[in-house]
């Protein structure tokens, strides 16, 4: 039994490769997250992250290793731990209430109908999209859509949200709006969060703690460094923080130089 909220142990992923034998994507990846944490997993496009990622939401098995969440074994998808795509990944013959509904409907289904509609409608208004329960996803924007996908990961009230690269898609304005939203929603509801982004600087503002990826193949961990900006934290002080600029050179360093640091 663990203490910490999610534990990844001696996790490794391997892939048959086409000459033959095995190819080696991640390895000997050791990572406990203690309840409440915020860490960001960064590294080069290609290195594991969306891989370790996807083996935490229960979507690809491990080859060796496990992953504990609130001290039980990961073994397939579950409403343990809500999670936001790369793409909002909605249903589009739903309307954006439907779409959050089908979180409720998996952990509130014995509550009245009307109760949950109740419920999605405030999730969405938490996200900004008040009063557009009723419209198709088609209607809305790129960044209304993924406000639907953290709505939805949001209303399965579960103790863990991950997130893979949820903004990547998004324009610069759209990007940094989310996550200010996403920030605010997370200081309120304290859930325990595992992102992967590409986006150093997105990593320091969210972040507790960074966990830096060696490059592929056979990446693994070759650092964690944990963000000193304090709590509750906004854009502008953070950029008026010597600290900010200090993390992010550190980071970039690592990301150029492929250095492997003590962790």
């Amino acid at each position: 039994m663990t203490s910490s909220m999610i534990e990844l142990w001696e996790l490794s992923k391997r892939y048959p490769a086409p000459g033959g034998g095995e190819a080696t994507i991640v390895q000997n990846f050791n990572l406990k997250i203690e309840k409440g944490e915020f860490v960001c997993v960064i590294g080069h496009s290609g290195c594991g992250k969306s891989t370790v990622l996807s083996i935490v939401m229960g979507l690809v098995p491990a080859t060796s290793g496990a992953v504990i969440v609130a001290g039980k074994e990961v073994t397939g998808p579950g409403c343990d731990r809500g999670v936001v795509f790369q793409s909002a990944a909605l249903l589009p013959w739903l309307s954006v209430r439907d779409n959050v509904l089908l979180a409720l409907d998996q952990v509130k289904g014995h509550t009245p109908q009307a109760e949950r509609e109740r419920l999605a409608d405030r999730y969405l208004t938490q996200v900004g999209l008040e009063g557009a329960g009723d419209v198709r996803p088609d209607d809305l924007s790129a960044g209304m859509r993924q406000r639907v996908g953290i709505a939805r990961a949001f209303a399965l009230e579960s103790p863990v949200l991950l997130l893979d690269e949820p903004f990547s898609l998004l324009d610069a304005m759209t990007r940094l709006e989310l996550q200010d939203q996403l920030l605010g929603l997370w200081e309120k509801s304290r859930k325990t969060v595992l992102m992967v982004t590409h986006d150093v600087d997105e990593a320091i503002f969210l972040a507790d703690r960074i966990v830096m990826m060696t490059p592929g193949p056979a990446a693994e961990i070759g650092g964690i460094v944990d963000v000193p900006l304090p709590r509750p934290r906004s854009r502008h002080d953070a950029l008026e923080s010597a600290q900010y600029f200090e993390t992010r050179d550190r980071l970039l360093g690592f990301l150029e130089n492929g250095a492997v640091e003590d962790h």
